[in-house]
C-alpha cells in the first residue's frame, strides 16, 4: 500500500478524536454519511477508510473548510452493530493529505496522498528520549494520570515514532495539540512537542495542588470558626442571655461576604464585629457597636447608577421641565458634557443663587431625573454646629453621622445629585462653624477622603453631583463661595410666568386636585391679571398658591353646586380672591418735588423704591428715616454733602443749611433695606426737593455717586430692570459703565424700556428734572 503515492478511500469526519498509527481505538459511529463509509470501506476498498477530524465538534454535517487536511488511514479491525449506530474498532496505519474531498450526499470519498515520517539524527534522537524517561520519573510524584501502556513501552524498549504516536494517542491534550502532532512528520520535533507537554502538565499540576491546599486550608478554617460560632451560641444560651445575637452576626457576615466593601471597610466591619460577638448582650455597648455596624454597612461604598449619555435627551427633559433659563441650562450642558468627556466630576459645584420661587430646587431634581440619577436633599438652612455635617463621635450618647452621610445613606448609591438646600442660611455659634467643614464637602480636592466623625473611615464623595442653593450671593462665605460656580436664576418677566402658569403650573394644579382639563378654564388676559394684581414676586410661588386657591375653589363649586366646569374671569377671580392686593404700575402717577422712584436688589428680586425729601426749619441737621442700613445712610451723607458742595451751581441761598432741617424717607420702614446704589437717587430727591423742581413720574434710577459728582456702577441691573417694567416706568437712568450688562435684560424689557447711561449726576438732573 505504501508503494501507490494517491488513493481513493472513503473518509470518517471524527469530533474530538484522533487515531495515531500504530494505535487502536474503539470509536462509536452514529451519523448517516460515516455508516455508509464504513460499509463501502468493508465491501470494495478491504476495510481501509481514512479519519480526520473536524475543526468544529458540534457541527453536524461539516464541509471540506471545516475538516483537516491531515488525518490516518485506518483499517477496520471490527464492527458491531447496534440499534441506530456502529461501535467500530479501528488499527491505525499511516498519515495521510487529503488532496481532494468529495460528498456525493451519502458519504465523504477523498484522494490521498500517504506521508512518511521523517527521521531525525540518532544523537539527537537518543537524547530527545533519555529526557521523555527523565521527564516521566517527575511526573509520577504528581497526580497526572500516565497511561499504563505508554510505561510499559519505555521500560520495554520502543522506537521513537511508536513513542510520540503512543503518548499523543493516550496523553490527555487538547484536539488542536493533537493534530499538530500528527501532522508533524519530524520524529524528533515530535519527540520535542511531548517534552513541551509533559513540562507544561507538570506546571498545570502544581499548580493544581497548589489550589487543593488554599482550598483545604480555607475550609478547615471555616468549619473551625462554624464550631467556635455554635459553642459561643449554646455558652449564651445556657447563661440565660436569651436574647440571641446570632442573627445579628449571621446578617453582618453575609453582607460582608456578599459585597465587594473596600478593604478598610471591610477590616473596620471585622474588627467591630469580634468585639459585639464578645460584648454581653445587656451591656449598653452592644447596641452602640450594632447601631455602628448598621451605619457603616448600609451606607453605599461601591453601588452606583449609570447615567444617561444621550446630551439631547438630557436638555430635552431639562426643557419640558422648566421654562427659559437657558443661560442656566446651557452652564449644566457643559458641565454634563465635561464629566462625560473626561469621565470625573473635579470641578467646581454648581451653585444656583436666586430669589425664592424662581425654580432652583426644582432644577436640581430635574438635573438628577434627566440623568437617571438618585436624588437626595439636605436642608442647611439654620444649621449652626458642626456636628450636624461631619457627625458626632461615638462616644456621645444617641451620636450620629452627619447630615452628608445620612444623605448618602438614604441615596443608596455613590453617585447622587446631591442638593444642598440654603447655603447662604447657615450659622455659626459656640458649638462650631458649620461653613468650615462644608468646605471639605465641596472642594473636589479634598471630598475625595471626606471624614465623617462617627464613621471613622475616609468616605470618596468625588461621584457626588453636589448642588447648592441660596437666595442671596452676599450671605454665603467667601471661603465657601471660592469653592463654588455660581449661576444666578433672576426674576422672570410677566411673559415668563405666563408661560410656566400655562405649561406647568395650571396642569399641575388640576391634577392635584381631581380636576379635567375641560372643567378649569382660564384665558391669557385673566391670568396676566392674576398675575399683576394678586402677586408681586420675583419667582413663581405665590402665583400658583393663587392658581390652587383657585382651583381648589373650582372643585367646590363642582361639587356643590353642580357646575359642569368654570371659565375663570376677572369677576369670579375677585369674588373668589377678594379685591386686587397691588395695583399694577405702583409708580408716581404725576411728577412731585422731592420723590424719585429708586430701584433696589434684595434677595426677592428686584423692587422700586420711593424715596422723599422734604425740608423745614432746623439747624441744618440730615434726618435719614425708614430703616436703612449702614451703606445707604452713607449714600445719603454723600449726597448732602455733594448738594452742599455744590449750592451755588443749584441756586440754593448759603445761609438755607443753617436754618432747615433736611429728612429723607424711604417709605416702607419696618422692612430693612441696604445696598450701594442709591446714590443718584437720594441726590435727584434732594436737588428736586431744595431747588422746589419737580421730578418726572415715568423715569426711575439706579447708581452710585462720588463726592465729585461721578456716577458709579452697580450690580442687579437685570432684576432691577424687571421690577421697573412690571410697574410700568418708561425710562431708566443707569450708569454708564453698566451698559455692556443690559445683554442680559429680557429682550421684552429692553423693547418697552427706554435705557438712559450716565457718566455724571448733571446728566441724571437733566434727564431726571421737569424743566
Amino acid at each position: 500500500m505504501s508503494e501507490n503515492l494517491n488513493m481513493n478511500v472513503p473518509v470518517v469526519a471524527t469530533r474530538g478524536v484522533i487515531v495515531f498509527p500504530e494505535q487502536e481505538i474503539m470509536i462509536e459511529v452514529g451519523r448517516g454519511k460515516s455508516i455508509h463509509a464504513i460499509d463501502e470501506a468493508e465491501q470494495y476498498f478491504n476495510g481501509h477508510v481514512v479519519l480526520v477530524s473536524q475543526k468544529d465538534i458540534l457541527i453536524d454535517d461539516p464541509h471540506k473548510d471545516e475538516l483537516y487536511t491531515v488525518g490516518t488511514l485506518v483499517h477496520i479491525k471490527s464492527v458491531k452493530r447496534k440499534q441506530g449506530f456502529l461501535r467500530v474498532t479501528f488499527s491505525g496505519l499511516q498519515r495521510v493529505r487529503i488532496e481532494q474531498l468529495v460528498d456525493d450526499g451519502k458519504m465523504l470519498f477523498g484522494t490521498i496522498t500517504l506521508l512518511e515520517d521523517v527521521i531525525g539524527t540518532e544523537d539527537e534522537e537518543l537524547a530527545l528520549i533519555r529526557r521523555i524517561s527523565s521527564e516521566f520519573e517527575k511526573i509520577a510524584s504528581t497526580n497526572i494520570a500516565i497511561p499504563q501502556e505508554i510505561i510499559n513501552q519505555l521500560t520495554q524498549g520502543i522506537s521513537a515514532p511508536q513513542l510520540s504516536d503512543q503518548f499523543a494517542q493516550y496523553f490527555p491534550l487538547q484536539l488542536e495539540r493533537k493534530q499538530s502532532l500528527l501532522e508533524e512528520l519530524n520524529v524528533n520535533e515530535r519527540l520535542l512537542m511531548i517534552i513541551e507537554e509533559i513540562q507544561r502538565e507538570q506546571t498545570l499540576a502544581m499548580i493544581e495542588n497548589t489550589i487543593n491546599e488554599k482550598v483545604k486550608d480555607r475550609v478547615e478554617e471555616n468549619q473551625r470558626e462554624y464550631y467556635l460560632r455554635e459553642k459561643m451560641r449554646a455558652i449564651r444560651e445556657e447563661l440565660g442571655d436569651v436574647q440571641d445575637i446570632g442573627e445579628d452576626t449571621d446578617e453582618f457576615r453575609k453582607l460582608l461576604s456578599e459585597n465587594p466593601y473596600p478593604d478598610h471597610v471591610r477590616e473596620k466591619a471585622e474588627e467591630e464585629l469580634r468585639r459585639y460577638e464578645m460584648l454581653p448582650q445587656a451591656s449598653g455597648e452592644s447596641g452602640v457597636v450594632r447601631t455602628y455596624l448598621d451605619w457603616l454597612l448600609k451606607t453605599p461604598w461601591y453601588q452606583q447608577t449609570e447615567d444617561i449619555e444621550d446630551l439631547n435627551a438630557v436638555r430635552q427633559k431639562l426643557d419640558e421641565d422648566h421654562f427659559g433659563l437657558d443661560k442656566v441650562k446651557d452652564r449644566i450642558m457643559e458641565y454634563l458634557a465635561v464629566k462625560q468627556m473626561t469621565g470625573n466630576l473635579d470641578a467646581p459645584i454648581l451653585a444656583l443663587v436666586g430669589p425664592p420661587g424662581v425654580g432652583k430646587t426644582s432644577l436640581a431634581t430635574s438635573i438628577a431625573s434627566a440623568l437617571n440619577r438618585k436624588f437626595v436633599k439636605a436642608s442647611l438652612g439654620g444649621v449652626r454646629d458642626e456636628a450636624e455635617i461631619r457627625g458626632h463621635r461615638r462616644t456621645y450618647l444617641g451620636s450620629m453621622p452627619g447630615r452628608i452621610i445620612q444623605g448618602m445613606k438614604k441615596a443608596g448609591v455613590v453617585n447622587p445629585v446631591f442638593l444642598l438646600d440654603e447655603i447662604d442660611k447657615m450659622a455659626s455659634d459656640y458649638k462650631g462653624d458649620p461653613t468650615s467643614a462644608m468646605l471639605e464637602v465641596l472642594d473636589p480636592e479634598q471630598n475625595k477622603l471626606f471624614s465623617d466623625n462617627y464613621l471613622e473611615e475616609p468616605y470618596d464623595l468625588s461621584q457626588v453631583m453636589f448642588v447648592a442653593t441660596g437666595n442671596y450671593l452676599g450671605d454665603i462665605p467667601e471661603a465657601l463661595r471660592d469653592r463654588l460656580e455660581i449661576i444666578n436664576l433672576s426674576s422672570y418677566t410677566e411673559e415668563e410666568k405666563l408661560n410656566i402658569a400655562k405649561r406647568h403650573l395650571i396642569p399641575k394644579q388640576i391634577k392635584a386636585n381631581g380636576l379635567k382639563k375641560s372643567q378649569f378654564k382660564i384665558s391669557d388676559a385673566n391670568l396676566r391679571y392674576l398675575i399683576r394684581h394678586y402677586t408681586r414676586e420675583a419667582g413663581v410661588r405665590q402665583l400658583e398658591r393663587t392658581i390652587s386657591s383657585l382651583a381648589r375653589k373650582t372643585v367646590l363649586a363642582v361639587l356643590k353646586d353642580g357646575k359642569e366646569s368654570v371659565t375663570i374671569n376677572k369677576e369670579i377671580i375677585t369674588e373668589w380672591l377678594g379685591q386686587v392686593i397691588f395695583e399694577y404700575g405702583q409708580k408716581e402717577k404725576r411728577d412731585q418735588v422731592g420723590v424719585v422712584t429708586g430701584l433696589a436688589f434684595t434677595q426677592f428680586g428686584g423692587d422700586v423704591l420711593p424715596i422723599e425729601v422734604t425740608t423745614f426749619e432746623g439747624k441744618g441737621r440730615l434726618i435719614v428715616t425708614g430703616q436703612l442700613g449702614d451703606v445707604m445712610k452713607e449714600s445719603a451723607e454723600i449726597a448732602f454733602g455733594y448738594v452742599k458742595s455744590h449750592a451755588k451751581e443749584f441756586k440754593i441761598t448759603p445761609d438755607f443749611f443753617e436754618k432747615h432741617d433736611v429728612q429723607v424717607h424711604v417709605p416702607e420702614g419696618a422692612v430693612p433695606k441696604d445696598g450701594p446704589s442709591a446714590g443718584v437717587t437720594f441726590t435727584t430727591a434732594l436737588i428736586s426737593a431744595l431747588t422746589n423742581r419737580k421730578v418726572a413720574a415715568d423715569i426711575a434710577m439706579t447708581g452710585e455717586i462720588t463726592l465729585r459728582g461721578n456716577v458709579l456702577p452697580i450690580g442687579g441691573l437685570k432684576e432691577k430692570s424687571l421690577a421697573a417694567h412690571r410697574v410700568g416706568i418708561k425710562r431708566i437712568v443707569i450708569p454708564k459703565m453698566n451698559e455692556k450688562d443690559l445683554v442680559d435684560v429680557p429682550e421684552v424689557v429692553r423693547e418697552s424700556v427706554n435705557f438712559i447711561p450716565v457718566e455724571t449726576i448733571d446728566q441724571v438732573l437733566k434727564e431726571a428734572l421737569v424743566q
